[in-house]
């Protein structure tokens, strides 16, 4: 699927480079629960129907997202880039992390290497870059409650949570299934959070995982500001 993909990117002949970032890159992926995360540079920017025209006939299931990032503005960490993500395009940054799971462990399916266009990211970089994502949007996130309702999303925070405390503490990144091991959570949630990211169909409750989460996200992102 991902030389299907790769080939139809070299055909356009605006992708200079596709990189692999995630958890391909560090043998965390789990085919069918995974998301297969990308990083396409191009020369110069591409119109969003030319990038919906690229996924044209990708099932969505297979979770393939990629981050179109015009090579001119590689350096702009501020920015917000195409970005194809759940069978929908929208616009985000090139998030620190990101950044750091390239420079650290990212390879190119076609064109150079990661950290021949990134620049190389201490330890101080990758925990400021983890910083950035608690105080940003898992911030906004703990100050709306009732968001953790929805399952995927209390799942998330619990491992993005454990994540975000152990880059903080080490500068390092962890692959989310030794996240789940640190979680913050009763040794029976972290067992159905294991059983999930195995693809199996375990549910938790939904109300009492809700708050563990949110109270999770509460206490980790004030951490993270002070």
């Amino acid at each position: 699927m991902l030389d299907s993909f790769a080939e139809r990117l070299r055909a356009s002949d605006r992708v200079a480079d596709l990189l692999v970032a995630g958890s391909m890159t560090t043998g965390d992926h789990i085919p069918g629960v995974s998301d297969l995360d990308l990083v396409a540079l191009t020369a110069g920017p591409l119109a969003d129907d030319e990038i919906r025209a690229l996924h044209d006939g990708i099932d969505p299931a297979l979770k393939l997202g990629c981050v179109y990032v015009d090579i001119a503005t590689v350096a702009d960490v501020s920015r917000r880039h195409p970005t194809w993500t759940h069978g929908v395009l929208v616009r985000r940054i090139l998030s620190g992390v990101t950044r750091a799971e390239l420079v650290r462990h990212g390879y190119p399916v076609f064109g150079r290497a990661p950290a021949a266009v990134f620049p190389a990211m201490t330890d101080e970089d990758v925990r400021e870059a983890g910083r950035a994502e608690l105080t940003g949007y898992w911030t906004w996130a703990a100050r709306r409650p009732w968001i953790f309702l929805d399952p995927e999303m209390a799942d998330l925070s619990l491992t993005s949570m454990a994540r975000g405390r152990h880059t903080l503490t080490h500068g390092a990144l962890l692959t989310k299934s030794r996240a789940i091991e640190q979680a913050a959570a009763p040794p029976w949630l972290i067992a159905q959070l294991s059983a999930r990211r195995r693809g199996e169909p375990v549910t938790s409750p939904r109300l009492h995982t809700a708050w563990i989460a949110w109270r999770d996200a509460r206490r980790t992102v004030r951490r993270a500001s002070r």
